[in-house]
């Protein structure tokens, strides 16, 4: 499905994916203060540690909490923005506290979680579960209804299903034989917690994992296993609405990847594999893409030396061969941006008819809402190119 990023932004839902370092943060948050341009209520979810996020929007930083950005920070913006523009920073404890505060069956089970030392491991250094509490996150603003557009900012990753699938392997986890093996003995007939695996004649393997991860550990897990039953059709039937979510007409993806070789191919195989999902994409966009100052003409050095002569001052120190190291800096840049320019033809040619959008290397860092502005109109003031 082709949508394009003015579509992109009637959608309640906008994910962000693509490698690290190719600036996702910073197309999420522009995206985000476009919407607002247009009068949108909106919010942008990060989880990216290094707090890009609040730093472009003026802050010094952002919690778990939607933070709203004031009249006074927005004053930076050359336009006016009629809407309501949002950010938070995903806080991993927090979240998963929040999900398991939501959707336990009773306050009994919410605090043996709460408390249980397996599951404060799990909840903040499991692998997967960043992403695993991410679309739970988005799932719960979705179904909220507070914003016009959610905007997420997924985690840098290799492999764009791995933000999807992150449901699913939760699911599979809970579900999986290993868990139901921890989770029957978690509490035995008398109420006390244990594990009947270590009760007399029980399975040689328990023994032997608990000589390396003691007895308390998988005490610990059986217990956190065992509390975490009654959530497991929760999980599940969120799961699939996530799932169902994000392949909807509510939703979409933009791909963000930078000119160069491998963030280029990476892209591609984004692309190829939300396309197999059936999952709808917007747009691509290359970020810091350097630009074509010569519209695809040559260098005019006899030019550049003669205005170089015209400007230098007599007895000037360090001015001698000026117009020569002018011209090759030029060049320079210029074969740079023949070659981001062909990245992206190329780019063009695999991926439509997805519109992939560039954003030009800027002079200066973009690092407040000043410069996500500049980043807005080079996506929205000119067509695809």
């Amino acid at each position: 499905m082709t949508l394009g990023l003015q579509s992109a932004l009637s959608r309640k839902v906008l994910v962000c994916v693509g490698s690290g370092g190719v600036g996702k943060t910073t197309v999420s948050a522009a995206l985000a203060l476009e919407a607002a341009a247009r009068g949108k209520k909106v919010l942008v979810c990060t989880i990216d540690p290094a707090r890009r996020l609040a730093n472009s929007m003026g802050l010094a930083g952002l919690t778990n909490e939607e933070t709203r950005i004031g009249d006074e920070a927005l004053a930076a913006v050359p336009a006016p923005i009629p809407g309501a523009l949002y950010a938070m920073m995903l806080d991993l404890k927090r979240s998963w506290d929040e999900v398991i505060a939501r959707h336990a069956p009773d306050p009994a089970k919410r605090q043996a979680i709460l408390e249980n030392k397996f599951y404060q491991q799990l909840s903040t250094a499991l692998a997967g579960s960043q992403e695993y509490v991410a679309m739970e996150k988005l799932y719960a603003l979705y179904r909220g209804g507070q914003y016009d557009l959610v905007v997420l900012d997924t985690p840098p990753t290799s492999n764009a299903l791995d933000f999807l699938d992150a449901p699913n392997r939760m699911i599979d986890f809970l579900d999986s034989d290993a868990a139901r093996w921890f989770s029957a003995g978690a509490v035995s007939s008398a109420g006390r917690v244990g594990l009947r695996m270590f009760q007399a004649g029980s399975a040689y393997a328990g023994k032997v994992l608990a000589r390396f991860t003691g007895q308390g550990t998988l005490e610990e897990l059986g217990r956190f296993l065992g509390a975490l039953g009654g959530m497991y059709q929760g999980f599940k039937e969120r799961a699939a609405a996530v799932k169902a979510l994000l392949a909807s007409d509510q939703a979409a993806f933009v791909v963000v990847t930078s000119p160069s070789p491998l963030p280029m191919e990476e892209a591609q195989h984004f692309h190829q594999l939300l396309t197999r999902a059936r999952m709808p994409v917007a747009a691509v966009v290359a970020n810091r893409v350097n630009a074509d100052r010569l519209a695809g003409g040559a260098v005019d050095r006899s030019a550049i030396e003669r205005a170089a002569l015209a400007v230098r001052a007599p007895g000037v120190p360090g001015l001698s061969g000026l117009g020569v190291r002018l011209a090759d800096t030029l060049a320079d840049a210029q074969v740079m941006a023949q070659l981001d320019r062909a990245q992206l033809d190329r780019l063009r040619a695999r991926l439509a008819p997805t519109p992939v959008c560039a954003v030009p290397r800027f002079d200066h860092d973009v690092h407040d809402l000043s410069g996500l502005w500049s980043v807005d109109r080079a996506l929205f003031d000119d067509p695809p190119q």
